[in-house]
């Protein structure tokens, strides 16, 4: 079976019309890390180091506890099944971050209030989407 991906390459993840911050901030993070935590730590501390299928899947095996000697398969066993892609990450529906995909497919982070992101907005070189909203319209 053909495996599912999440990667977009040159695409601009923008925040959800209906995200509640007008400036970006870092998830909480507790004991037990939420999804927004972890995908906020994969990305933010290594920009363009990984791709969406890398930060969603790292994420899964953290919360699931699969272990580096397992995890080849469990990748493989992973995306045989689509899996919600970054548009539905917290980061970009509560936390005010965008996601920007380079050429590549890797991510980094961009905050809603710089200088930056309203750039990225307005590039017609890059595929526009938004993060998902929180309530139906």
């Amino acid at each position: 079976m053909a495996a599912h991906t999440t990667n977009y390459t040159a695409t601009f993840i923008e925040v959800a019309e209906d995200c509640p911050t007008d400036h970006a901030q870092e998830p909480p993070s507790g004991e037990k890390p939420t999804i927004a935590a972890l995908h906020y730590r994969l990305i933010a501390e290594q920009p363009f180091a990984r791709t969406s299928d890398d930060v969603i899947f790292e994420t899964h095996a953290i919360r699931q506890g699969i272990g580096d000697a397992d995890r080849v398969a469990a990748r493989e066993a992973f995306f045989t099944k689509g899996q919600p892609c970054l548009r539905s990450s917290p980061l970009g529906k509560r936390y005010g971050w965008g996601v920007l995909h380079d050429a590549e497919g890797r991510v980094s982070l961009v905050a809603r209030e710089s200088e930056e992101y309203a750039r990225l907005a307005a590039d017609p070189a890059l595929a526009h989407t938004r993060a998902m909203r929180s309530r139906r319209a």
